[in-house]
């Protein structure tokens, strides 16, 4: 399952849960007991969230000023030229806050979750962003083998469809960990050609 975390519940999260290279079901929810209500219908292997699921180190709260602004896996995706906003600033505080929240409640469930990004994943796969045109990124998706892509799916639906594949790549051995799970870990495909590995 994928998910496209918005900071505010009054605004889309995309959802996504695949069967294989098959989209079960895609939605566009708000509450966070809407997306506890979709994962508690599917029982998913593994949920794949869009949002950072832990603080920079040396920070107590998102609010707290001291330490760091980038956590290991954010300094390797700034290494690798991917282009993201740091979780301490403006409105991806917010995402930050609830991404934390929702990992917790998820917890709870017994369900398993990682952290995604879909602009790195479209980035590894050279395939579009959502703001390059959601046609372009539809056609790209496609290309990678995804079947039940819907023409009105909005750019929230698509990067929840993207983490939904980013974490059955992770299931299935072919993703690669930025950084660590104590710190903050953000769960990228590996590069096509190097997938192959077992």
């Amino acid at each position: 399952m994928g998910i496209d975390l918005a900071g505010s519940p009054k605004r889309n999260t995309g959802i996504c849960v695949l069967d294989g290279n098959r989209i079960l079901d895609c939605q566009t929810v708000f509450s966070d007991r809407e997306i506890l209500d979709f994962t508690i219908k599917y029982k998913p292997k593994l949920i794949a969230i869009d949002a950072p699921l832990n603080l920079p180190p040396g920070r107590k709260t998102i609010d707290d000023r001291n330490g760091e602004h980038f956590r290991p896996c954010d300094r390797e995706l700034l290494a690798r030229g991917i282009r993201f906003f740091p979780i301490t600033l403006g409105p991806m505080r917010a995402l930050t806050a609830r991404g934390i929240s929702l990992k917790k409640k998820l917890a709870r469930r017994r369900m398993k979750v990682i952290e995604m990004y879909p602009g790195a994943a479209q980035d590894v796969w050279k395939i579009a962003r959502k703001q390059d045109g959601l046609g372009k990124l539809r056609k790209g998706l496609e290309k990678l083998g995804l079947k039940g892509l819907g023409k009105n799916m909005n750019g929230d639906e698509l990067d929840a469809v993207t983490g939904a594949l980013v974490g059955k790549l992770f299931l299935k051995g072919q993703a690669e960990i930025l950084g660590n799970f104590r710190q903050g870990a953000i769960i990228i495909p590996k590069l096509l050609g190097k997938s192959k590995k077992r």
